[in-house]
Parts: C-alpha cells; sequence; structure tokens
C-alpha cells in the first residue's frame, strides 16, 4: 500500500462529530496534523470531543438540515481558519422495524437528516472547497449497497446519499473538487449497540451471511476514512471487505427479497409482539434530535 499523503495543517469539518464515528475520525485527523471544526446538535459532547482533538480543534453547535444556520457555520469556520480542504458529512439517524409499524415523522425524520442533511452539508461548504480545490467525503454504508428489510428508512437514505455524492463529483470536478463515499459495515458504534438492543433486529441481523453479520472495531475503520481523507479518493471503505460488494451489487435485491422474506415470516410472531415499542427509533446517529434521543445517540453512521 502507497504511503498516506499527510493531512498537516489542512483544515478538515466533520459532522455528527459528538461522538462515534465522527468524534473519532476528528481525534484521527487530528493527531495527523489537520486542524478539525466539529460541528453537531450535542455542544456539550462536542466540547469534550473537541478538547481531545487540541488546541486547534473547535466545536459548532449547528442542525444540518437548517441550511441557514448551517451556511453560517461554515462561514465562520472558514473566517476562523481562513480555509476549509475538506469536509466529512458524518450526521446520521437510523430507525429499525416494519414500515407499517413506524412512526411516519421518526421515518421522514431519517431522510431529512441522512440525506437532505447531506446537500445541506454540501450547499454550506462547497463555496470553500471550491476556494481551496479540496475534498468532500459522504459517509454512506453498507446499506447503500444492500436493501434490508426492517431498516427501508436508512437504506433509502444511504442510497440516496451515495447516488448524489456520484452525481455531484460530476458538477465539481472543473473546480478542483473531489467527492468521495465512505462505505461501512457494522461498527461499533452507539447505533449498532442500541440496534442489538432491539431483539428482532439483532435475531435478523444474525442470519445475514457472514462477514455481513459481524460488529467491527470502530478504530480500524475510521483509520481507512482517515486514509482516504487523505488521499481524497473516490471510494472509502472501512472494512475491506466492501470493495468486493461493488461487483455483484446488482445480484443482491433478489437475493435479498428471497431470503429475506423467509426470514421476516418466521420472525412475523416476534413482529407483532413488540409492534407497540417500534414508534421510536431503536438507534441513532450524530445528529441525534427529540425523535432520537430516546434511543441514544451515535456518531455517525453504522
Amino acid at each position: 500500500m502507497s504511503a498516506v499523503p499527510p493531512l498537516s495543517g489542512q483544515v478538515v469539518v466533520v459532522t455528527g462529530a459528538a461522538r462515534g464515528v465522527g468524534a473519532t475520525l476528528a481525534r484521527k485527523l487530528a493527531a495527523r496534523g489537520a486542524k478539525v471544526a466539529l460541528v453537531g446538535l450535542e455542544p456539550a459532547e462536542l466540547k469534550e470531543a473537541a478538547a481531545r482533538c487540541g488546541p486547534d480543534a473547535s466545536s459548532w453547535e449547528a442542525d444540518v438540515t437548517d441550511i441557514e444556520a448551517l451556511t453560517a457555520t461554515a462561514r465562520a469556520i472558514q473566517d476562523r481558519y481562513g480555509r476549509i480542504d475538506a469536509v466529512v458529512a458524518n450526521a446520521g439517524i437510523a430507525i429499525g422495524g416494519p414500515l407499517l409499524d413506524s412512526d411516519h415523522r421518526a421515518f421522514s425524520r431519517v431522510i431529512e437528516v441522512n440525506l437532505l442533511g447531506s446537500v445541506a452539508t454540501a450547499r454550506a461548504f462547497l463555496p470553500a472547497l471550491a476556494e481551496s480545490r479540496g475534498y468532500l467525503l459522504q459517509i454512506a454504508s453498507l446499506a447503500a449497497l444492500t436493501p434490508a428489510p426492517l431498516m427501508s428508512a436508512y437504506c433509502a437514505s444511504k442510497s440516496g446519499v451515495e447516488a448524489f455524492a456520484h452525481a455531484l463529483r460530476a458538477e465539481v470536478a472543473h473546480q478542483g473538487v473531489k467527492v468521495g463515499v465512505g462505505y461501512l459495515s457494522w461498527t461499533d458504534t452507539d447505533m449498532v449497540r442500541g440496534a442489538d438492543q432491539d431483539v428482532v433486529l439483532r435475531q435478523m441481523r444474525s442470519r445475514l451471511p457472514w462477514p455481513a453479520n459481524k460488529t467491527y472495531p470502530l478504530d480500524p475503520a475510521v483509520d481507512r476514512l482517515v486514509a482516504g481523507i487523505a488521499r481524497r479518493s473516490a471510494h472509502v471503505y472501512a472494512q475491506a471487505w466492501l470493495r468486493a460488494m461493488q461487483p455483484v451489487r446488482s445480484l443482491l435485491p433478489g437475493l435479498i427479497a428471497t431470503v429475506g422474506a423467509r426470514d421476516i415470516a418466521k420472525l412475523a410472531p416476534q413482529l407483532r409482539a413488540t409492534a407497540s415499542t417500534r414508534l421510536r427509533p431503536v438507534g441513532a446517529g450524530g445528529e441525534a434530535d427529540s425523535a432520537a434521543r430516546s434511543a441514544g445517540a451515535a456518531g455517525g453512521t453504522e
């Protein structure tokens, strides 16, 4: 593997940075010499995470679905540091369970935060990235590569951010801006631990084939993201085996439809028995809000 380019002196913004993937990513970027700006909705946790990143780090409270506030934050960060070299659109939340058992507002909030929040992040920070000929990394997921029963909101949002990033890459290339997509499988964050507290989702995940049924340690996954940011990679795989999913992804919907339908039928009695508990999220991301806090917040996806 080629040497990873240095990040010393570069200014990197990470959304959903209060905990989990986002907080760990900010800390590891700072350890590589980057000046990091942590953006999210949990000011106390953000300040603590920023303090662990050294004296050049800063924290900024902003909702990624509020384009005016996010644009003002982008300008303030650029004013503070003089430039922005990279932005990681990491903020995300998730809910699980059958569509008809889910609360429509919570379902819609997943799309709003994960997909429209990524769009707002790009709108807010692209002017600065165009000035620096910088890099935007959109955090997607295994859920963008393959459908997952009981996770329709999350799969829809992550498929959307993947497509958005691919389309955006061509739009901004002439400005010298590079756009990448980061893929993570089940990674050890509050989001995944929260999902595993749900008996049905835990059983459903255990039925996935290896290696998709494992939970992977956070640090090695984030190390791969850091290397991808340094290289400004078009695709970054937090777990190496995810790369092998790309050539076969067209086969997965049919396979999941067959196997998943059988598994859902087996789990149907439990799904009916626990339907009343599925009116709120089972796991949430770094942009935890009133729809997600009761299920526990996590930094970013997976």
